[in-house]
């Protein structure tokens, strides 16, 4: 029987604010290059004052957030749990999912009074980009943000393993994927980040379990994980934890592994000015792909092309025509 939804996605609901510095900003306001740090409201605030121009655009962000927009943009259809408050940045992130015909939990439930997540990703010339996140209410996401009927109805559900950083947000993440897998629904995670999967690599290692059905990670995030010291050696291991995964590798394409042979996905040659959100595409537009009669092959080359069009541009979403693009091109 078809399922209503392609993917079921779970994460923190943050909205982006982003900005162009320099090295020399980020150093002179000792803010770690190139990861996600957790910070407070008060020091998000004076980052943004510090910078010399204010205007950004305000959208809706977050790692599974970006990746379910990005099924929605290709064609599929998805659904998506997280936590915002009744504020104005809660409306905004909201906003945009209705706007793409994502459904949301909060069909289901009332908004609370708070203060809704924010990100301040911060674009260096050599586009990299550094985030400084407040989670705000994001950071209570809890099982009750966890809708059932909709994981029963969806072919996979995606989960955010930036959600291992909290504790009722962890339990969220079991608890999806023990209904999906009591469902018959496949199962997919991101690692996330590095710092994160340093951290909390325990907790990974407990939701992913014997086997996740999809695992999307980028290289560093690989050899952190498996505590190995190449590529080669990471890819072996990971086939303990994951019946099929991806490895993006940025300028050099990404690997994949489809439960029995390795696919090399060659990158398409682009002058990259902004990661941000380069590898949630990568997973949405794959994940789009696998659901709608793609094998892992074309799968892959779709979604790198899909995630090279955003780093050649400031910020993770594409546009009505770019995606018209990338299918033609690829389909």
């Amino acid at each position: 029987m078809k399922k209503k939804y392609n993917v079921y996605g779970i994460g923190n609901a943050i909205v982006d604010m982003e900005f162009k510095v320099d090295d020399h900003f980020l150093t002179g306001h000792s803010v770690s290059k190139g990861v996600m740090t957790l910070v407070d409201e008060d020091t998000q605030h004076r980052l943004i004052n510090a910078i010399d121009h204010n205007d950004t655009d305000r959208k809706s962000g977050g790692s599974a957030g970006n990746t379910v927009m990005a099924v929605s943009q290709f064609g599929g259809k998805a659904f998506y749990s997280c936590k915002v408050a009744s504020d104005e940045f809660g409306d905004i992130f909201l906003n945009d999912l209705e706007k793409a015909g994502i459904k949301t939990n909060f069909e289901h439930q009332e908004r609370e009074e708070g203060i809704t997540g924010r990100c301040l990703v911060m674009i260096t010339p050599d586009a990299n980009r550094t985030m400084n996140t407040f989670l705000g209410i994001t950071a209570r996401l809890s099982e009750a943000e966890v809708i059932e009927e909709a994981i029963r109805d969806s072919e996979y559900v995606y989960l955010e393993g930036y959600l291992v950083a909290s504790d009722s947000a962890f339990d969220a993440m079991k608890l999806t994927k023990k209904t999906a897998e009591e469902s018959d629904v496949k199962t997919s995670i991101t690692l996330s980040d590095p710092f994160i999967v340093e951290i909390f690599k325990s907790r990974f290692r407990e939701v992913i379990g014997a086997s996740v059905d999809l695992l999307f990670c980028n290289e560093e995030e690989a050899l952190v994980y498996t505590e190995k010291d190449t590529i080669e050696e990471a890819r072996e291991e990971l086939k303990k934890d994951a019946k099929r995964f991806v490895v993006t590798q940025g300028r050099n394409g990404a690997m994949i592994y489809d439960g029995e042979t390795f696919i090399d996905i060659e990158p398409y040659e682009v002058k990259a000015v902004d990661t941000n959100g380069a590898g949630d595409m990568f997973a949405g537009a794959f994940l789009y792909a696998i659901t709608n009669g793609l094998g892992y092959a074309a799968a892959g080359k779709l979604a790198s092309l899909a995630s090279s069009k955003i780093v050649s541009q400031y910020g993770p979403r594409l546009e009505w025509h770019q995606v018209q693009e990338i299918l033609k091109h690829s389909l």
